[in-house]
């Protein structure tokens, strides 16, 4: 599921971009960490080359030990300290109010119990801190969503668990998030795959 996500995912809904364009959308919204930063679903640290000296530590959970070893060679080559903790975002093993900026990049959409991963998100975050999301989910047009509701179960077999049509902005609204930044849209591609959300949250 992990590796799924990680590196076949990006490709399969930006078969028709370059790398670039993913780039472009990590350098959006990674400098804006700040302090003690829990990234969820840290994958193999594509993410790390993008955090600046605001960072005090990255606390990367990740639940595939193969993708984890990856993103050990990686953190060699950044400057920012890193810890890395094998674990589900369903139970994060941190304590209340301990994390200034939570980070998650097309993570949401393979975490079985979304809703309970962002809550749980909400509890390690300090009451003044952000979580900053990249993610891919349900469009706004009926038309889409109808396409969107029907590839779902073939396509989540098939993808490691990933779901096309999962309501982003309501699940984290639902989780005790208020939206501080949003942008969405369609990028090039099929269209049931590649509505995104980008943007940050405090809590309530």
């Amino acid at each position: 599921m992990a590796i799924y996500r990680d590196q076949i995912l990006p490709f399969l809904i930006h078969h028709s971009m370059r790398q670039k364009n993913l780039v472009s959308y990590r350098a959006r919204i990674i400098p804006a960490a700040e302090g003690r930063v829990l990234e969820v679903g840290i994958g193999s640290g594509l993410n790390l080359p993008f955090y600046t000296a605001s960072v005090d530590r990255v606390i990367g959970l990740e639940p595939s030990p193969k993708l984890l070893s990856m993103t050990h060679a990686a953190a060699r080559d950044v400057s920012t300290s890193v810890d890395l903790i094998e674990g589900s975002s369903e139970a994060i093993p941190l304590n209340d109010g301990s994390i200034d900026t939570v980070v998650t990049t097309w993570t949401l959409c393979t975490i079985p119990n979304a809703s309970r991963a962002l809550q749980e998100m909400l509890r390690v975050l300090k009451p003044t801190g952000r979580l900053l999301f990249i993610e891919h989910g349900r469009a706004p047009d009926a038309s889409i969503r109808w396409w969107q509701d029907h590839l779902n179960p073939i396509w989540k077999r098939l993808s490691g668990g990933c779901e096309l049509n999962r309501p982003i902005h309501e699940l984290i609204q639902s989780a005790g998030f208020r939206t501080e930044q949003l942008k969405a849209g369609y990028l090039f591609g099929p269209n049931p795959l590649t509505f995104f959300y980008e943007g940050s949250a405090r809590p309530r």
